[in-house]
């Protein structure tokens, strides 16, 4: 794994436990920033996907003979 798929699983995670702390007080910003950070979180994991797909893509070509 890579930086950016670690940080945005945790991003994710946080995001949803402040949505649902926000749905346990019924503060509705904190539902809607934990939402916005889950989706932020979503995003930066697939752009570590990405990166991850093209490293291994660029290793296994460099391996062939």
């Amino acid at each position: 794994m890579n930086k950016n798929q670690i940080e945005g699983t945790i991003k994710k995670t946080a995001g949803k436990i402040q949505q649902k702390v926000g749905e346990a007080t019924g503060s509705n910003s904190q539902q809607v920033k934990g939402a916005g950070k889950q989706m932020e979180g979503r995003f930066q994991k697939s752009v570590g996907d990405a990166e991850q797909k093209i490293d291994d893509a660029t290793k296994k070509a460099l391996n062939k003979p």
